[in-house]
């Protein structure tokens, strides 16, 4: 009798566990739950394998007993993607964007056939697309932009007939697109395939995707040939966007193509005809490739290969030599003034070299420099700067003006200096001594370690690998930057001007804080020149890196990046205006937002960044299209984005006397949310 109550014990013990266990999407579920490293936070706490249900788990929607949709967006969720997913078999919906999942998508995924939406666009995911996506026939809405996504198109993908939303964009995706695309995938209406490597001629299929109604965005590739004009025959209220490509020929003048702007055709420099107003001849200079390969005879081949060796080892040793020379000459420079200092009292003399403790708060002197060590920074048409490393390890900035001036100079330049030195601000490099002489000049400041905006934007070839800035840290450098020009416009002693603001001259700190350099410069080199005009300096511009698809670069000889900056009246005004800060520094903004030069090239024409961002608004062309691709992750701040676009556009306005102030610039940024990195 026992053993039975026993057994009948066990057997209503063993039903209840039955009854009462996680079934088996919800085991699925607690496989992702296990993929994910930070999920004790929100909003998986309520995830529980003790559950009988996931239905009611944060993120998760049932139907019946049956999950059937998991959206967990813009939850910094760090992990894998498990190929349990893909056991979710009446699962329809998935949202996943703006997280940080990392790794190859698992084929398993694919299993879940009755998927409908599948959005992993903003994360962290790489490798090849499978080719197992092709099994899910009734998806009608791909995201899977903003990753790092490589490989071609899966071929299986025109499998997917019910696809209405395709967005690719912003990967690493290469090859061609197939002619199926344009006749398997026609119940499509919005196609987003920018910023990848894509090549190979735009298929003339795709002017059979007649339902299209949203965007057509083809932008930023590798794609080549002739624009075919049975893109015309898609709907006049499309969004068509074939910017920076490789196309050439006569842009088709048919249908919707005649009616959209010449931002939709820029940075491909063999296009012509309207809307870009370039003429198209048989004799059109760019009617040649852009592209020239090594020739395939060995001998010729040999020979060129040689050169370009002795050419870039020559180039080496230059480089090499020059900083040897540099490094020479400050010790020397260093060394003379060294000397001179003993022979003079507090720099009364000329061809002496003042050091105001006082006033410089100085805690080092000319025998400590002299044995420091010394690397040179840069160059330009200003002097040359290095770092100066002293012996107990601080580093100083230290900049040798030019080698022109005479002793009948030195109290206006001592004065101008002594001026500079008195500006005081967290967001104004410090300038800490100074050297003169009648034929040398120094100037030192404190060292500031992150390099410059100009190489934080836009990255610099050989340097260390170039590591995007965020929209909160950008909005804080412009923040920085916008309350040191208004302390120098408003609150320095003579509400002095700039005269020469771009990203070169921005610092930035150990914590990304920017530091407004070379102010009073062009007021020092014009006293040392004897010139009443006020002279900019002028610097000339980088170059991209040789597998970039961008054509950003001015390409005319007489306008440079840093004249780009001016604003358009410096050329006709001698006297220097604040109003010229105002505008380069909304030159500034635009460029920290859209991550391009300030000139742009359409076809063989150029026009200027401000006016590039203006007319890409009146086209109504949405905010990705002026924006950094590596900002593509903020894009859910994008009411903030184009609240700072607007004050950009106000300052680089054309009219000085319609540019804002400073202050009134300032008060408006800081009305925005504070911006945290």
């Amino acid at each position: 009798m026992n053993l039975q109550v026993i057994f009948l014990y066990f057997l209503i013990c063993n039903y209840f566990a039955i009854v009462r266990s996680l079934n088996d999407d919800g085991n699925a579920l607690l496989s992702f739950k296990n993929s994910i490293e930070n999920y004790t936070d929100d909003p998986l706490n309520n995830w529980n394998s003790t559950d009988i249900s996931p239905c009611l788990w944060h993120g998760v929607t049932c139907r019946g007993d049956r999950v059937v949709s998991l959206s967990i967006p813009n939850r910094k969720l760090v992990g894998s993607l498990p190929a349990a997913l893909g056991n979710l078999t009446e699962l329809r919906h998935v949202n996943l964007r703006n997280n940080k999942f990392f790794g190859s998508l698992p084929p398993d995924l694919f299993h879940a056939r009755e998927l409908k939406t599948l959005i992993l666009s903003g994360n962290s995911l790489s490798g090849p697309i499978p080719h197992e996506i092709g099994n899910l026939k009734n998806l009608q809405s791909l995201d899977f932009s903003q990753n790092s996504f490589n490989g071609s198109i899966p071929l299986s993908l025109v499998q997917c007939n019910r696809l209405k939303i395709l967005s690719l964009g912003q990967n690493s995706l290469t090859g061609p697109l197939v002619d199926d695309f344009g006749t398997s995938l026609i119940a499509l209406q919005r196609v987003d395939l920018s910023f990848n490597r894509l090549s190979g001629s735009i298929p003339s299929t795709m002017g059979n995707l007649s339902s299209l109604k949203g965007t057509l965005n083809l932008s930023h590739n590798f794609f080549n040939g002739t624009i075919p004009a049975s893109l015309g025959s898609l709907p006049e209220t499309l969004y068509i966007d074939l910017s920076y490509n490789n196309l050439s020929g006569n842009i088709p003048q048919v249908g919707t193509l005649v009616i959209i702007g010449p931002t939709a055709f820029a940075g491909n420099s063999l296009l012509c005809g309207l809307p870009l107003k370039i003429s198209c001849s048989s004799s059109h200079p760019d009617s040649q490739s852009l592209f020239h390969f090594p020739s395939q005879n060995s001998d010729s081949s040999s020979g060129k290969n040689g050169k370009g060796s002795t050419s870039c080892l020559s180039i080496v040793i230059t480089i090499v030599a020059s900083v040897i020379v540099g490094i020479c000459l400050i010790g020397l420079l260093v060394s003379n003034r060294c000397r001179k200092i003993t022979a003079c009292k507090g720099g009364e003399q000329a061809g002496g070299c003042s050091f105001e403790k006082a006033l410089m708060q100085l805690n080092f002197d000319l025998d400590q420099l002299l044995k420091a060590s010394a690397f040179l920074l840069g160059k330009s048409g200003t002097g040359i700067v290095y770092k100066v490393v002293l012996a107990d390890g601080r580093a100083l900035a230290v900049r040798r003006l030019g080698e022109d001036g005479g002793s009948q100079r030195f109290r206006e330049f001592q004065a101008e200096v002594e001026a500079i030195g008195k500006v005081r601000h967290p967001n104004i490099a410090t300038l800490r001594a100074y050297c003169w002489s009648v034929d040398e000049k120094l100037l030192i400041y404190d060292y500031i370690p992150n390099g410059d905006l100009a190489t934080a934007i836009h990255g610099k070839a050989g340097t260390v690998p170039f590591r995007p800035l965020s929209w909160p840290v950008r909005l804080r450098i412009m923040k920085g930057i916008a309350k040191g020009l208004a302390y120098l416009h408003e609150f320095s002693p003579k509400r002095y001007v700039h005269g020469n603001l771009k990203p070169s001259n921005i610092l930035l700190g150990q914590n990304m804080e920017p530091y407004i350099s070379d102010f009073g410069l062009c007021r020092l080199l014009n006293t040392d020149r004897g010139s009443q005009t006020y002279e900019l300096d002028q610097m000339t511009s980088g170059t991209p890196q040789s597998n970039s698809p961008f054509e950003f670069l001015p390409t005319s000889p007489t306008v440079t990046v840093g004249s780009s900056y001016q604003s358009p009246e410096v050329s006709k005004v001698t006297k220097p205006s604040q109003k010229w800060d105002i505008y380069s520094y909304g030159v500034i903004l635009l460029e920290m937002i859209s991550g391009k030069f300030p000139m742009i090239k359409m076809g063989s024409m150029e026009i200027d960044l401000a006016q590039w961002v203006q007319l890409s608004f009146e086209e109504r062309k949405p905010l990705y299209h002026v924006l950094d691709p590596f900002m593509a992750h903020d894009l859910d701040e994008e009411k903030e984005i184009v609240d700072v676009v607007k004050i950009a556009l106000a300052c680089a306005q054309k009219s000085p006397e319609r540019r804002p102030s400073m202050r009134y610039v300032c008060d408006n940024l800081e009305r925005l949310a504070p911006s945290i990195s």
